[in-house]
């Protein structure tokens, strides 16, 4: 038997289960299961791996850089943004990787326009870091936004017209507007948007978060997680399976 599964606190409802569960029907997997680990501290991370048929688990909110010091081995990329989103069990060694790098990528990318050159990241967490490395790569200039007062940061407060002017791509990483608590959202002037602007939410239920509801209401475009994710999955469901 193979069990894969999903870390994190709380996992109210989870994109992962529902989608490998389809994926191994889908594919005539037997003997292969995925689970919900919702664990309160990243040390019960130890007991999980005592039971030898779990391989990997994926990563989310609130543990993808608390598991750092856990790892016997990590990617240059986790190494590089100290995130980890997905883990190989081998020997009962975990090895990390960063799968949100290359979801955020491939999904931003499609839709990315020539003028998309200044951006504003929403939040400085975990998943803040997948986007501030692919944003780094392709050499878009971004600020980071936060409620947390810090030399590097900007705060919600300081956003203005001129400033959501010329940052006409702006990236949702925190979990605001997550089921159920479908009403909150970031609290950026959206007036100022416009028909220029990309607003990418890393939430993907809803399927039309508020922060994406607020965009579209200035002819904004939107696009949530979702893509992102199945993206993700995949690249992880390739690491979990590859021979050591």
């Amino acid at each position: 038997m193979n069990i894969f599964g999903l870390i994190g606190h709380p996992l109210t409802h989870s994109f992962s289960k529902q989608y490998f569960d389809n994926k191994f029907k889908k594919d005539g997997l037997v003997d292969v299961f995925f689970e919900l680990f919702d664990i309160k501290h990243i040390e019960e991370v130890n007991t999980l791996i005592a039971n030898k048929s779990l391989k990997g688990f994926a990563i989310t909110i609130p543990y993808k850089q608390q598991i750092i010091p856990f790892l016997s081995k990590a990617s240059s990329v986790v190494e590089q943004i100290n995130a980890c989103n997905c883990v190989k069990v081998v020997d009962g060694k975990l090895i990390g990787f960063n799968t949100d790098v290359i979801g955020f990528e491939k999904s931003l990318l499609k839709d990315l326009k020539p003028h998309h050159t200044q951006a504003l990241v929403l939040g400085n967490g975990g998943a803040s870091a997948a986007v501030k490395f692919v944003l780094n790569k392709h050499k878009i200039q971004f600020k980071t936004v936060s409620r947390t007062d810090t030399n590097d940061c900007l705060k919600y407060e300081d956003l203005n017209e001129a400033m959501l002017q010329t940052h006409t791509l702006i990236i949702n990483t925190t979990p605001l507007g997550t089921y159920p608590d479908i009403e909150s959202f970031p609290n950026i002037p959206y007036q100022y948007l416009t028909p220029q602007h990309y607003l990418f939410d890393l939430v993907y239920n809803p399927t039309i978060t508020a922060f994406m509801q607020k965009g579209l209401q200035q002819h904004s475009f939107v696009k949530n997680g979702y893509e992102m994710l199945a993206i993700q999955a995949e690249e992880n469901w390739k690491i979990w399976n590859e021979r050591n």
